[in-house]
């Protein structure tokens, strides 16, 4: 089967795409042939070490030292069940899923073997195969951190959300929409018409504006990109208000609940697939160069063709 190799950490060129072994599902593993993945934050910053200080050193213990050990990156995918192991209960062979790997990796490539009891179940029944792949990295990082700073115990919560267009911001745009939020977001002048698109209306873009200058307070600020802190913004928050952020150790694990949340609020039209661009497979490269300018809006989606 074709896979993409990271074949060392670097810019965009070091991913190759080979010809690799085709995965064989074990007793309580299905294989998938993979429709569609994603490229986002968190492959650009695994294939380039994007990280300062002494976390560079972790994450180089953690994912390789010179190069990632799990060499095919990618982390989200939808696709179709071909084959499962005399073990396997919950899918059949010809069902179409959707899921993620976390830092198993493996999704850019035409095939994964995964435990059915890892985080995939099947895809929302009105959502085409790059819409399911594009969900579950945004989707699933917003429900996390919002859940963390407990934004079911407000009523009606204050919410700022700065990197509101990358593709955890509109997720979690969307889901403070759907807690029914007083809602401001930070982005730049030309995520402005997407957001407004979006129906929020607070609207602060960074370069015009300095938002923490605004008399506002609130209850959640969620940094969405990993680009601001605590310390910057403390004085926006409400006594007892939660700052939470992508930028720190703390990662988002694939939980199935969540994508079972997904699943339902696309099924209902409360969760809508914001999509910049598709890429096809062996435009890989390309892909991941438009993601290492930071100017995405929502997500950029590889297709692999069947």
């Amino acid at each position: 089967m074709k896979a993409v190799i990271c074949t060392k950490y670097g810019p965009p060129g070091v991913l190759q795409i080979q010809d690799v072994d085709r995965p064989v599902c074990k007793d309580n593993e299905i294989l998938i042939r993979i429709m569609a993945t994603s490229v986002n934050s968190g492959d650009v910053r695994v294939r380039g070490l994007a990280i300062s200080g002494f976390q560079k050193i972790i994450m180089r213990l953690v994912l390789g030292i010179s190069k990632p050990r799990k060499p095919i990156l990618g982390n989200v995918f939808s696709g179709i069940v071909e084959n499962k192991g005399n073990k396997v209960s919950k899918l059949e062979v010809g069902d179409s899923v959707f899921g993620m790997t976390g830092f198993k990796f493996g999704t850019y490539a035409e095939y994964i073997s995964i435990s059915e009891m890892d985080t995939i179940i099947k895809m929302p029944v009105n959502a085409s195969f790059e819409e399911a792949a594009s969900l579950p990295f945004g989707w699933h990082t917003a429900i996390y951190f919002l859940k963390k700073a407990c934004i079911e115990k407000y009523k009606k919560p204050k919410i700022l959300i700065y990197g509101a267009t990358g593709s955890v911001g509109v997720a979690a745009v969307q889901l403070a929409q759907y807690f029914d939020t007083e809602l401001t977001v930070v982005c730049s002048s030309k995520g402005k018409p997407l957001m407004e698109m979006m129906g929020v209306k607070n609207i602060i873009a960074y370069e015009l504006e300095d938002f923490t200058q605004i008399t506002a307070m609130f209850d959640i600020i969620f940094d969405a990109v990993g680009q601001t802190s605590k310390k910057v913004c403390k004085k926006l928050l409400n006594k007892g208000g939660s700052f939470v952020t992508v930028g720190g150790m703390d990662v988002a694990r694939g939980q199935i609940i969540h994508l079972e949340i997904i699943k339902k609020l696309f099924e209902e039209g409360e969760c809508t697939a914001i999509i910049d661009r598709i890429y096809p497979f062996n435009e890989i490269v390309s892909a991941h160069a438009y993601v290492d300018t930071g100017r995405k809006k929502g997500n950029v989606v590889i297709t692999i063709p069947y």
